[in-house]
């Protein structure tokens, strides 16, 4: 019986699919939209020298210029116009977010709605801007002191290597504002999303010709297959996981109409902070090791110690990612979550909690309720986040996807298909509601 209804279900999902236009117009122009990001990472900045550069990539891809590449979808071991990729827009962002909390004025316009918010997106694109062309000067400077890199060095090598990297920052701001309004799912992060699944094949290809050559056993290879769909699953359950807190609205009366009070809830997700804080610690802990790519043969011995010690796998390297992580879980919950502004909220509007007092005990009770599931939510992203780490350590499998690369890849994935999902109900309630007015018509 369960399976004839899935099978029914399905059915009329697909036959939903297939008659909603204006969803495959969506999806369509999603794909094309990710294709012109793919075509730009394989566009080379002018004035490199592809092998000279290769060489001094590959000396340098242990620390975050790696965890940028993977991020940028290759673009940056290739130099191309999109090497900045869409990260200055995030960091803006999350400024943005802080600054949100800390200064009145921005505060204030956070909370005026829809005019608000667009003022707060335009100084974003502005810190973009900012941070892009700080980036740009000091990728154009490092290529210039690297050896045999540019042909031509010299300020107009920097002009145009900090225009154009410019350039194609803000057209993927553009591109992913165009896919969240005229495609389907979150533009920005489908953009890394396409950044990080593009190097998949290739990496699913290089693990399976060193098992055809004997370095890595089949056995270990099919245990690591198994172990990621697990991971994945519960990834999935983590992701959906909330607390939800029951909410009470009193009967009203609106002039001689007495409304009935009704009840609600106040979902508070398990994993408030997203994939922030693994981004932040990861990021922190490989600045070592990008210096120390930098300055071969400069003779720091002090910078090659705590390189090494600080070495993915590294037992000094785990303990300061996990307490990293779990400090931004709640560091970042508090920024992104008010709960004397949702308490204030609730009381404005009628809703209380039962048994909690509206007001200052409703936000300390909220605030109690996040604390503790933030502890849990941080155990989650920690253990997602070392276990490639332990594995690599004690198989030696050289894994493409970092806990933080799995956690953006799922979490987007969910979301387009919930957004999927939302537009074919949308699609199916108005054909319904066309049927509703004909039957109407014709009586």
């Amino acid at each position: 019986m369960a399976s004839a209804a899935e099978q029914l279900a399905s059915n009329l999902n697909f036959s939903a699919f297939a008659k909603a236009e204006e969803l495959k117009k969506r999806i369509w122009f999603t794909l094309g939209a990710l294709l012109v990001y793919r075509l730009g990472t394989y566009i080379p900045l002018p004035g490199i020298n592809p092998e000279a550069f290769a060489q001094a990539f590959n000396q340098a891809q242990s620390g975050i210029i790696g965890m940028f590449n993977m991020f940028a979808g290759g673009a940056v071991e290739r130099m191309a116009i999109f090497a900045l990729g869409i990260m200055p827009y995030i960091s803006a962002s999350i400024i943005m977010q802080l600054m949100t909390t800390v200064v009145p004025t921005l505060e204030q316009l956070k909370k005026e709605g829809e005019q608000g918010r667009k003022v707060i997106n335009q100084y974003t694109r502005y810190g973009t801007v900012i941070l892009a062309t700080f980036q740009a000067y000091g990728i154009a400077v490092g290529l210039e002191g690297a050896t045999n890199v540019v042909t031509d060095p010299g300020w107009f090598f920097r002009a145009s290597t900090v225009i154009t990297l410019v350039g194609g920052t803000m057209f993927l701001m553009w591109l992913g504002e165009q896919i969240t309004s005229r495609g389907i799912g979150n533009g920005i992060s489908l953009i890394i999303f396409a950044g990080i699944v593009a190097g998949l094949p290739g990496a699913i290809v290089s693990t399976l010709e060193l098992g055809r050559q004997g370095a890595l056993a089949t056995g270990i290879i099919l245990g690591v297959i198994i172990l990621a769909i697990v991971v994945i699953g519960f990834i999935v359950f983590m992701e959906r996981a909330q607390r939800r807190l029951l909410i009470q609205y009193p009967k009203r009366q609106m002039g001689n109409r007495m409304f009935e009070g009704n009840t609600s809830f106040l979902p508070l997700k398990l994993n408030t902070a997203g994939v922030i804080p693994p981004i932040f610690a990861s990021s922190l802990l490989l600045v070592p090791a990008t210096i120390s790519g930098f300055n071969q043969g400069g003779g720091n011995e002090w910078l090659t110690t705590i390189t090494a010690l600080l070495g993915h796998g590294q037992p000094l390297f785990m303990i300061f990612y996990a307490a990293m992580i779990v400090f931004f879980c709640f560091f970042y919950t508090a920024i992104v979550f008010n709960p004397s502004d949702t308490a204030d909220n609730l009381k404005k509007h009628g809703g209380f909690i039962p048994g909690i007092r509206p007001g200052e005990r409703t936000a300390q009770y909220i605030d109690y309720v996040l604390t503790r599931i933030t502890v849990v939510g941080a155990i989650y992203i920690t253990l997602v986040c070392l276990l490639p780490e332990f594995l690599i350590s004690a198989t030696g499998v050289p894994f493409y996807f970092g806990g933080t690369s799995l956690l953006i890849v799922v979490s987007v994935t969910m979301d387009t298909v919930s957004q999927i999902q939302g537009h074919l109900l949308a699609h199916q309630y108005e054909g319904l509601v066309k049927k509703a007015k004909l039957r109407g018509k014709r009586r």
